[in-house]
């Protein structure tokens, strides 16, 4: 005997890339049961491929309305989705982000939150894209000794390296324009190829694979625009290729944090990632992958 489960009624704040893909994904897929009720966005004037009845310009539309039981937010202001998160939180309800500066830098207030009210804070999209890297730390790695997390986390600036390797490289501005063209760098590229996203991500890794909550500013970073076509040269002279790495390490009691270009050997599998593809490494007593 079959039992129909209720329909998920999501209330979803932004309408990119992501908010239009995550909708578009629910609206051909009938069988997960979800659909999204209503849109609160903030430009008034962008032309929609969607009627105008399903989007609002007022988040309280959305938070106060009963019938949404799940939340989505896809925002990129950090402080405003916090707001958004921590209300829905302590609404009852279940609430999924993929804000990583959100996640990073307001982790424990929000676990916090999420302990005094019994709602469920979901949050794998923020780090490392379609690799289920938290479900992973929390569910298959939970009873294993990790002591080290690392792998390429950002797909912007993986692209760009790569582009650099290649023998017909244009440069970095080349590739960063390129990258731009294609929809995998922001018109302002600074969060990714400054490693500040790479260090956010960081954090959250670091949180699942070893249990502690790291200020983001902590981690010893560095971007890749210091990278120079002498530092591609003699990468390749000694067999290596440059990547953007994030890495948590365990050393004794203590734990190293980093996001900053490094040199991986070529026969590394971290070395063969290339372009926007993200790749995460872990160590643990009784078990790699």
């Amino acid at each position: 005997m079959s039992t129909t489960l209720p329909t998920q009624r999501i209330g979803l704040f932004g309408f990119g890339v992501v908010g239009q893909g995550l909708y578009d994904v629910l609206h051909r897929t009938p069988g997960l049961q979800a659909e999204v009720s209503r849109i609160c966005v903030k430009d008034r004037f962008k032309d929609r491929p969607l009627p105008a009845s399903s989007f609002t310009f007022h988040k309280e539309d959305i938070l106060t309305d009963p019938y949404i039981n799940v939340v989505v937010e896809l925002i990129d202001d950090a402080e405003a989705a916090f707001d958004i998160v921590s209300t829905v939180l302590r609404n009852g309800k279940s609430v999924v982000t993929a804000n990583k500066r959100l996640v990073a830098t307001r982790l424990q207030e929000l676990l916090d939150i999420q302990r005094e009210t019994g709602s469920s804070l979901l949050y794998e999209a923020s780090t490392c894209g379609s690799i289920p890297i938290i479900r992973n730390l929390e569910e298959y790695y939970d009873n294993d000794m990790l002591s080290r997390v690392e792998g390429i986390v950002n797909g912007t600036t993986n692209y760009i390296l790569t582009a650099l390797h290649e023998p017909s490289s244009g440069g970095y501005a080349s590739a960063l324009s390129q990258a731009q063209k294609l929809g995998f760098a922001e018109s302002d590229p600074t969060l990714d190829v400054e490693a500040f996203d790479a260090a956010f991500k960081t954090t959250i890794i670091a949180a699942h694979a070893f249990g502690v909550v790291v200020d983001p500013t902590q981690i010893v970073r560095r971007g890749i625009t210091s990278v120079t076509p002498f530092d591609i040269s003699i990468a390749q002279q000694q067999q290596r290729t440059i990547k953007l790495l994030s890495r948590v390490q365990l050393h004794g009691s203590g734990l190293s944090l980093l996001a900053l270009p490094a040199l991986a050997q070529n026969t590394s599998p971290l070395a063969g990632v290339r372009n926007e593809v993200n790749a995460v490494r872990l160590t643990a007593a009784f078990s790699d992958a």
